[in-house]
């Protein structure tokens, strides 16, 4: 027993010793270390810039969204037990109701009476509200009597859009929580668009950190960024090319407008087809592909490219002094043997001088001259594309990981006798569309090539901070002589009735130089053979040729079910559609006038009334041929309009209506009074429609109408 006494005694002193030393000694670094259990700084983000077109239009931004949260154990709130909160829970519940739509009164009182009676302390209401919700909520009962009375705390921080959607999506880029997974100039400039992070103090209370009011290190909110795209060539070349990829039921394509004497990118439209889980192609109703800005295919993805190389051959042959535009070369009615392999022309071809065998995109010319003058000193031939930056990346300011082009080099494995001859017509090697559009767009811009680029500055509070100028990367690609032959060779593939461009590109208001290309590639990887084997269509060039202002790249990948195939029918019809419009916008200044007396193909579609209206102002003759209804086409004849019913317009019934031709406004009306959804892009009137007219539908179903 005394054993037992004096070890309890023992142990006692123990005990109050290590008290009295952890209260004295310790004491102070105890005390910090509760207080830092629970409060802490935690991160406060910044708001993050705005990006910008040239032309001043948002094409990213943040919006501000809320989080709702509510403490119930705030002392205004359970003060005299609670009278606050339960003379408003009944009002508050209706109003939560009718603003979120997502629960009934009775179930949001019901969770409310629940977190207060167990004394919640960082209860979350509601997640991701708008703002135009929050200024809503802000006068609900209980809420507008203040955070300390109500017990509401709204959180506010930002979530990021493109405003226009499409437009350059890929280009932009995203931006995720994670910024090491964003892309575009979201990624390349994430550290202007930024800030700098706030601190914000917390205190741990009941399983939850609640802020501190007051507590707070205000964040530096980030610099916005002003791109030098244009929103106009941006339109213009995505519907072009949208347009093209639809009709053609194509796979990829890629379209890029370059200001010829700075490098700056006006426009950058990447379309690709949305694939489902499984693999298979996502289908509209009316069975198109659908397509969407996937992969930055003009910058990121490095391909054959065909003809539209057989620039960069005949620059070397020229400065080389081992031809001029007027040598002789025979074709050998378009096909030749090389080393056991087999080049063809798409038309047979025999004596041409080296401008028409361009013009006409001979391949045998151009694999005859490459193999006699640089077989035995291939490395020559490699030197000049290595000063023409096609072996090296372009320096765009986005990062594209797939896009580093492939120049095979003699002390490569797989080099051959047959490598130079291929090479020379656009095949054994590898480039994006941006590479090329860089050469030609030196050509363009008189041997000077200059480094593309998609940021013009940074501005803060309105002010410019930096800005960033043209670079040139190469002074002079050739010589003088060089240059003139190699404009003239160009401008011959759209002006020559033998060249390639002439049928679809000769007939403009203005002078268009550039070259064709159609290279055969293998579909999935499966070989050259007939099933698999698809071609992929392009056109690069400038215009006005004697004069250039704009330098366009247009790039499409065909599938096996596409009717068009060739350079100029797919790439240069759309190069047409791209450059006609730019031309009109910014640089045509004439007026042109039709010569056509008949005006019968121009239909316009809207509202009866409104038809009359304008025709009674003009004091023009018209003839209502079609009765009852609301909405009419009408068509000129003899100097009069002749009014008729147009298709599906009928109210009510369940069917798509028929838009082309209408403007916005009208096809909105319409649509939206049969229970559709509408999206719509582009400018002017409806080019199409991405559901059929005619075609039963389900209220709510989504219609995208395409203006052009």
């Amino acid at each position: 027993m005394y054993l037992s006494f004096i070890v309890m005694i023992v142990l006692g002193a123990i005990v109050i010793g290590r008290a009295f030393y952890i209260q004295t000694v310790e004491g102070k670094f105890w005390s910090r270390m509760g207080d830092s259990l629970h409060l802490k700084y935690m991160p406060l983000e910044a708001e993050r810039g705005t990006i910008y077109s040239e032309d001043g239009n948002m094409l990213s931004t943040s919006i501000p969204i809320f989080d709702v949260y509510v403490d119930f154990g705030a002392d205004g709130l359970r003060e005299k037990g609670g009278k606050r909160f339960k003379e408003n829970v009944d009002s508050l519940s209706i109003y939560l109701a009718r603003l979120f739509k997502d629960k009934t009164s009775a179930a949001y009182k019901k969770e409310m009476q629940l977190a207060y009676k167990n004394e919640d302390r960082y209860y979350t209401l509601k997640k991701k509200i708008s703002f135009v919700e929050y200024a809503q909520l802000r006068e609900f009962p209980l809420v507008k009597q203040g955070r300390n009375k109500s017990g509401f705390i709204i959180d506010p921080r930002d979530k990021r859009i493109n405003p226009y959607v499409l437009l350059a999506n890929r280009t932009i880029g995203l931006s995720r929580d994670n910024a090491t997974r964003n892309v575009g100039i979201e990624q390349s400039y994430d550290s202007v668009l930024r800030g700098t992070s706030g601190q914000r103090l917390m205190r741990y209370i009941a399983g939850a950190y609640m802020p501190v009011e007051g507590a707070e290190l205000e964040p530096e909110n980030g610099k916005d960024v002003i791109t030098t795209l244009d929103t106009y060539m941006q339109d213009v070349a995505e519907n072009a090319l949208m347009k093209m990829l639809v009709g053609n039921n194509s796979l990829h394509g890629t379209a890029i407008v370059m200001e010829t004497a700075t490098g700056k990118i006006k426009a950058i439209a990447n379309l690709g087809q949305l694939k489902n889980a499984d693999g298979t192609v996502q289908k509209d109703q009316a069975g198109n592909s659908i397509y969407a800005e996937d992969l930055n295919y003009g910058i990121g993805k490095a391909t054959e490219p065909g003809s539209i190389f057989k620039l960069a051959t005949l620059l070397s042959l020229l400065e080389d002094k081992y031809v001029t535009k007027n040598s002789l070369i025979d074709c050998e009615g378009g096909v030749k043997q090389f080393y056991g392999l087999k080049i063809h022309d798409t038309h047979p071809n025999h004596v041409l001088t080296v401008k028409d065998a361009f013009a006409a995109s001979s391949n045998v010319a151009f694999a005859k001259m490459a193999d006699q003058y640089y077989h035995a000193q291939p490395s020559k031939f490699i030197e000049h594309l290595h000063h023409l930056r096609l072996d090296t990346i372009t320096g765009i300011d986005i990062t594209a990981a797939s896009g580093r082009p492939l120049i095979k080099k003699p002390a490569n494995r797989s080099w051959a006798n047959t490598t130079i001859p291929f090479m020379a017509h656009g095949y054994e090697e590898l480039v994006t569309p941006l590479h090329m559009l860089m050469l030609y767009n030196a050509v363009a811009n008189n041997g000077k090539m200059m480094k593309p680029y998609l940021v013009n500055s940074f501005r803060e509070y309105g002010a410019d901070i930096k800005t960033i100028h043209p670079q040139v990367v190469v002074e002079k690609i050739c010589s003088d002589e060089t240059l003139a032959q190699l404009k003239e060779c160009l401008q011959a593939v759209v002006d020559s009735v033998h060249g390639t461009g002439h049928k679809i590109l000769f007939d403009s208001a203005y002078a268009i130089a550039g070259k064709t290309g159609t290279a055969v590639t293998a579909l999935n990887n499966k070989g050259y053979n007939k099933g698999n084997k698809i071609y992929q269509a392009s056109f690069i060039g400038y215009f006005p040729a004697n004069q250039p202002k704009y330098t366009v790249a247009v790039v499409i990948q065909n599938s096996n079910e596409s009717k068009l195939v060739y350079g100029a029918d797919v790439s240069g019809t759309v190069f047409k559609e791209i450059s006609d419009r730019i031309y009109g916008r910014f640089l045509g200044s004439k007026k042109f006038i039709t010569t056509s007396v008949d005006t019968t193909k121009y239909n316009y579609y809207g509202m009866k009334n409104e038809w009359g209206s304008i025709f009674n102002t003009l004091k023009l003759p018209y003839k209502d041929s079609a009765g009852g209804g609301y909405w009419r086409s009408t068509t000129m004849q003899n100097n009069a309009a002749v009014l008729k019913t147009t298709a599906y317009t009928t109210t009510g019934t369940a069917i798509i209506p028929a838009v082309i031709g209408m403007g916005l406004k009208d096809a909105v009306y319409l649509m939206e009074n049969k229970g559709l959804k509408v999206m719509a892009t582009g400018r002017g009137r409806v080019l199409n429609q991405s559901l059929p007219p005619g075609a039963a539908f389900k209220k709510g179903t989504t219609i995208t109408l395409f203006l052009n």
